[in-house]
């Protein structure tokens, strides 16, 4: 059977049998999570299975007029033991009987008549089965309790995949720990709805080719450690569906294609089983970049900055790998999934100042108020309820006693062991804190893709988050080319210079929250920039050369990056810089900027920043800009956007008095860039000019 093994889309879809789950995000219910070139969006929970199917059908109309392949990997048997279609419905097929079923089970949200159903089938056969569960009150003819005395019905428990898949359970189940039956009976009428809605688009894997535009498929949500579904979400179900729809979105072709290669089978199997290894590789790590990701169009002989900025914000992507951290030492990290709060904060309603709790409101003019014996701390909440009219002694932070909603400041009252008195007015719920108000158990708290903050630690630890998945550390080398360079400190001729851009780029490696591998000088020999490269692709994510990334006889990193398929030799409409190589050496990034340190910076910082930042699996950094009046004059030519080395004195921005990229000194000089549009500019002092601190890229 020929597959066709490249998707562009996954949806994992984790079933539930249950009713209508009300409308607060929650365990055992219907969950779904898309990803593309493994990346999770934030799962998606849906309240009862009415909803699931109009999702699914409308997302899967929108994939299929977008263009995209789509595989829907589902959490439920597909199909049951051999001989179990073909002695119900007379036909072998297992989706007649996904007809069958939909015919015939009833779904309303808070009722179904999967058991009765169950009951209704038995009855068809010998002995006592094959399903097996009664999880109502009422007793349901012909459908067990328990598997006491179960058998003679003829046939197996277990299909060959469930066999094959370590801790399935069977599909004849229908309660207890682990049940799957239950869901399957309510799982295949929408499967079957799914068929008939999309007709011929559609295939059924591996009962079908694997060919049309949308696939689905049976997987199951255990195949993956527990311990690498729990990083993406506090609920299981959720954190399942965006492990599995990653996983399988970030196979390459070849490893699909391994995952599809099954022997056909009535009884269907599971995708994933007998390739766990590759599904777990796949999660951990991300698919490669393509290999064209930095092919510009043709056409064009100089690329603005924002078209070059824009095409890297539109094809790069994260290129390290997930890991769950204790959220102690998450500081700097970024995100990998999105976090939701484990519970509400504050969790119960708490008193903002020390004081006396009551019901309120209180009208205005002098009250008295019996105390009532006791008193509420933070960590010590009062068991009891306040009588009406009473009030009780409470401390700042603790729990608001049941019969008070409301606190006055202790300095506002006048108390003696018995009374207080105090004068109104005062609004019901004064000083006291609601639950839940600044956020509410299930709240999306901070999204994927943010590096992580002292401030975000401290969001995150209060509402209950102890782990967080995020992502490896960005592995950035850093290599100088070129026959002339010394290092620092050495002895150096006058035709030789020393290495600046090292030094300074893996210090901006550094700043950025990467981490640096310096790869030391390059000299101009093609074969040994050959070898250092392949070494330098097994131990870094991505790769910062400076100098030979134009095309002149010694550029030997653009002749090297040319020989691969990727190679990009950028001319970008930007002072200093213009000549940038990128391409894929070994699937690893490298960005050749120039030689000369000063559009070596002005390039690392403008370009490479916020490409290693999307690397890295942040997301694409805001650059920082301020307005600020000029304290310099410049007739500055159309045709190219210029960055001049700048610091702000009294207000207004103040220019390095050369312009030459070799003047490295004048990067200590300044604090940031004044950057001047594409357009023709006459700048006087006082003209407003766009100023980005250095302190911006950090």
């Amino acid at each position: 059977m020929t597959h066709d093994p490249r998707f562009d889309t996954v949806i994992a879809v984790d079933c539930s049998s249950g009713n209508d789950r009300g409308p607060r995000p929650t365990a055992d219910a219907i969950w779904t999570c898309i990803a593309r070139a493994g990346q999770a969006q934030t799962p998606v929970y849906h309240r009862n299975r009415a909803l699931a199917e109009a999702y699914l059908i409308d997302t899967l109309a929108d994939e299929l007029a977008a263009g995209r392949r789509t595989l829907a990997a589902f959490d439920l048997c597909f199909a049951y033991p051999s001989g179990f279609a073909q002695a119900l419905t007379g036909h072998a097929d297992p989706l007649a009987l996904w007809d069958w079923f939909a015919a015939r089970v009833q779904d309303a949200p808070k009722s179904n008549n999967r058991f009765a159903l169950a009951g209704q089938i038995n009855a068809r056969f010998p002995g006592t089965g094959p399903f097996w569960f009664n999880g109502l009150k009422s007793d349901i003819p012909d459908l067990p309790r328990t598997k006491a005395d179960y058998g003679d019905h003829g046939l197996p428990e277990f299909r060959g995949a469930d066999m094959a898949a370590k801790g399935a359970q069977s599909p004849f189940k229908l309660g207890g720990v682990g049940a799957v039956g239950g869901q399957v009976i309510m799982g295949l009428p929408t499967l079957s709805r799914l068929r008939a809605r999309f007709g011929a688009d559609i295939a059924v894997w591996p009962f079908q080719p694997a060919d049309r535009a949308i696939t689905l498929a049976e997987t199951y949500f255990s195949l993956l450690p527990a311990a690498l579904a729990a990083e993406a979400h506090d609920i299981k179900d959720a954190a399942q569906t965006a492990l599995y729809a990653r996983s399988f979105s970030a196979l390459p072709p070849a490893q699909m294609a391994r995952c599809l290669d099954v022997p056909a089978s009535d009884e269907g199997w599971v995708l994933g089983v007998g390739s766990e290894d590759i599904l777990a590789a796949a999660q951990l790590t991300p698919p490669p970049l393509r290999n064209d990701c930095f092919a510009m169009p043709q056409g064009a002989h100089w690329t603005p900055v924002e078209t070059a900025l824009a095409h890297l914000r539109d094809r790069l992507s994260p290129v390290t790998a997930t890991q769950t951290i204790p959220l102690v030492k998450a500081a700097g990290r970024i995100l990998a999934a999105a976090v939701a709060a484990t519970r509400s904060h504050p969790p119960h309603a708490n008193a903002a100042v020390d004081g006396y709790a009551f019901a309120g409101p209180l009208p205005a003019g002098p009250h008295t108020l019996p105390l009532h014996p006791g008193r509420a701390a933070a960590g010590v909440p009062f068991d009891g309820t306040v009588p009406p009219g009473h009030a009780l002694r409470i401390l700042t932070g603790a729990n608001i006693p049941d019969g008070t909603d409301t606190v006055v400041l202790q300095e506002d009252v006048s108390a003696n062991a018995t009374h207080i008195a105090l004068h109104g007015p005062l609004k019901q719920r004064a000083n006291a804190r609601r639950a839940g108000e600044d956020m509410m158990a299930g709240d999306a708290v901070l999204p994927a893709g943010r590096r992580l903050t002292a401030a975000d630690l401290a969001t995150l630890a209060a509402c209950g988050t102890g782990q967080v998945s995020v992502r490896a550390t960005l592995r950035v080398g850093v290599l100088s080319t070129g026959d002339e360079l010394r290092d620092p400190g050495t002895p150096a001729t006058d035709g030789q210079i020393y290495d600046a851009n090292r030094a300074m780029l893996l210090a901006d490696v550094a700043g950025w929250g990467h981490t640096p591998v310096d790869l030391g000088r390059a000299p101009d020999d093609r074969d040994k920039l050959r070898t250092i490269l392949t070494g330098a692709a097994t131990r870094c994510d991505a790769i910062l050369t400076s100098g030979g990334a134009s095309a002149g006889d010694e550029d030997h990193v653009s002749a090297l990056l040319a020989t691969t398929g990727s190679f990009a030799l950028w001319r970008i409409a930007v002072k200093p810089g213009r000549p940038l190589a990128m391409g894929l050496w070994d699937d690893t990034p490298v960005f050749g900027l120039p030689g000369n340190p000063v559009a070596a910076q002005v390039c690392a910082l403008i370009f490479a920043h916020p490409a290693l930042a999307v690397l890295a699996g942040a997301d694409w950094p805001a650059r920082q800009s301020f307005t600020v009046p000029a304290a310099f004059a410049k007739s500055k030519k159309p045709g190219r956007r210029e960055y001049l080395r700048a610091r702000i004195t009294d207000g207004a921005a103040e220019v390095f008095p050369s312009e030459g990229s070799g003047r490295v000194s004048g990067l200590s000089w300044a604090t940031g860039l004044v950057e001047l549009p594409d357009d023709a500019a006459d700048i006087t002092p006082g003209t407003p000019v766009t100023y980005l601190p250095f302190t911006g890229f950090a």
